[in-house]
């Protein structure tokens, strides 16, 4: 398993970053069991909710095949809407595990049917080192993680400097980071709305970023982690500016 060489604690600055900032306990929520299967509960759960999504959102995606169909990957969507979670069920059909914030496990019925679903909470207000083990371990295990480099919803047609969460996890794991640019998001639901406006949104999916390699000493020089990041950034904005542009077309 690769290491990062010098600096902070690497499992402070993946859990307090990768969801773009974490706490220190996720709340009683009880251990956490990977569960890989699709059951039939949670195909239907999926087939329901992409249904629901699909008929009003009516997403497009463009390069649906630079998904990996097997092996641990990150899909690493733009982030600028609420709604954003929902577009990674049109990207694949496998199973997908991805960071929530803790608060949802406060209903004990809504945070079983999240775990149900592949969520696992993140507390967003300190370094969650729980939130990294259990990432970490749906990577290990071979499954797709989704993960906002952006850490929280963002404004404007920039991609800002990104959270290097996600940079830190391909480099233990060996997983793709996948850039996802949505278009139209945070016209349908921008922050505030309930309900979001009936649009067309524009998903793109970019080519795969490889992980950080480590250097003679086995280690992932800290320099690496930071130039991963920075071609992560620039492939979410190729992507984002595509799907953006698709949006304004449609």
């Amino acid at each position: 398993m690769a290491a990062l060489s010098g600096g902070a604690d690497p499992a402070e600055v993946a859990a307090g970053h990768a969801a773009g900032a974490a706490g220190p306990k996720a709340g009683p929520t009880g251990p956490f069991r990977l569960d890989t299967r699709r059951t039939a509960w949670y195909r239907l759960a999926r087939l329901v909710f992409t249904s629901v999504v699909g008929a009003w959102l009516r997403p497009v995606v463009t390069g649906r095949d630079r998904v990996p169909t097997e092996g641990p990957a990150i899909l690493a969507p733009v982030h600028r809407s609420f709604a954003d979670f929902a577009f990674s069920a049109f990207l694949t059909r496998r199973k997908l595990f991805f960071m929530a914030k803790d608060d949802l496990w406060k209903s004990r019925a809504l945070g079983r049917l999240l775990t149900g679903l592949g969520a696992f909470p993140v507390h967003r207000e300190g370094a969650d080192r729980e939130a990294l083990r259990r990432a970490q371990e749906v990577l290990e295990r071979g499954q797709l993680l989704v993960m906002f480099p952006e850490g929280t919803r963002g404004q404007g047609a920039s991609i800002g400097p990104l959270h290097e969460g996600a940079a830190f996890l391909a480099a233990r794991t060996g997983a793709p980071i996948v850039p996802v640019g949505i278009g139209g998001s945070e016209v349908s639901m921008p922050k505030g709305r309930r309900i979001p406006k009936r649009l067309r949104i524009q998903v793109v999916v970019g080519e795969p970023v490889t992980p950080p390699e480590s250097g003679e000493s086995g280690r992932v020089p800290r320099r690496q982690l930071h130039a991963t990041t920075e071609e992560l950034r620039r492939a979410i904005q190729s992507a984002y500016d595509t799907a953006r542009r698709d949006f304004e077309r449609a």
